[in-house]
């Protein structure tokens, strides 16, 4: 029996020793970051500034390799298919979290993959046309009680952030829209600004140009607080909704069996390359907060999240076509 015993804790010993040598000397070859976007896009130029950082750091080059498709799909095939070494990561989104409560997907995101950190966090902003005549949160929300079902709001497609932010939108005001689901906010706009869908919830940056231009107004925003670029905009929770708090955010995942010492440390550099002098400034330019989360908070707010957005899809009977 002692020896046993002995045996075991040589082994036990043996392999946190191991995982210790790998976490030192990691990482041994290129880091590949997965985006499940095309290049161009805010995700993209995140992830390369972040790149860059860590090249420095790591003294090995980062390659961000873009492979958009089937709702993230492709880019969670790859990493799926990689070594839990920390050589392969991706980029997440809010999207890929959402997207298979209502989607058949062969992935199960806490089963399947290990989180590493959160990159970002921002708001959306509840921006209506200029011919709705209400000027605050509470005048909408009469505005729309007195109209059920009347007034159309639009998505960037069914299951999206955007969507499912809307219907619990929906839930906490007692109120009743259509959903005019689109392949993506940027052929929203048109409908938006011409005045056939009368409200959305939409990305800062993209809205930004229209709201500045009196294409749209905007009545709130939906982060914790008050955002640069609109300082006279009031958050949702300010606005006679108190603790409504959403956030569309981008994050750094692994594959599943990650040793947690080199977890620890990939977690470490992405927090130091998030909160950089030269990245942090770049991220917070475009009305995003740098999160550079632990493990444990960010392995907390994605299930927090996928419970939140599982709870909505149920309570609004929602199904994907």
């Amino acid at each position: 029996m002692k020896l046993s015993i002995v045996a075991g804790s040589l082994l036990l010993a043996g392999a946190l020793a191991s995982e210790c040598v790998h976490a030192q000397s990691y990482p041994a070859r290129p880091v590949r970051i997965l985006v499940p976007l095309a290049a161009g896009g805010g995700m993209d130029t995140i992830t390369r500034g972040l790149g860059i950082k860590l090249a420095d750091s790591f003294g090995q080059t980062v390659v961000v390799d873009n492979r958009p498709g089937a709702g993230s799909l492709v880019a969670l095939d790859i990493l799926a298919g990689s070594a839990p070494d920390g050589h392969t990561l991706m980029m997440i989104s809010a999207t890929t979290v959402v997207y298979p409560i209502l989607y058949k997907s062969r992935y199960d995101i806490v089963r399947d993959f290990t989180p590493v950190t959160q990159v970002t966090a921002q708001g959306y902003a509840l921006v209506v046309h200029p011919s709705i005549p209400a000027k605050s949160v509470s005048e909408l929300v009469q505005y729309i009680r007195a109209r059920p079902g009347k007034l159309n709001y639009a998505s960037s497609g069914i299951g999206s952030p955007i969507h499912m932010s809307t219907e619990l939108f929906q839930f906490a005001t007692g109120t009743r829209m259509t959903h005019v689901p689109f392949k993506g906010m940027g052929a929203a706009y048109a409908d938006l600004v011409g005045g056939r869908i009368e409200l959305s919830f939409a990305t800062i940056i993209s809205s930004l140009p229209h709201v500045t231009a009196g294409r749209l107004r905007a009545l709130a925003v939906t982060g914790k607080k008050r955002i640069a670029s609109l300082p006279d905009i009031p958050t949702l929770d300010e606005s006679d909704l108190p603790g409504f708090v959403v956030t569309t955010w981008q994050g750094i995942f692994a594959p599943a069996g990650i040793p947690p010492s080199l977890l620890a440390r990939v977690n470490a550099e992405f927090v130091k390359a998030v909160h950089s002098p030269e990245l942090r400034p770049k991220i917070e330019q475009q009305d995003m907060d740098p999160t550079g989360a632990s493990v444990a908070d960010f392995r907390k707010f994605y299930y927090a999240e996928l419970a939140r957005w599982t709870k909505v899809a149920k309570d609004a009977g929602l199904k994907a076509n």
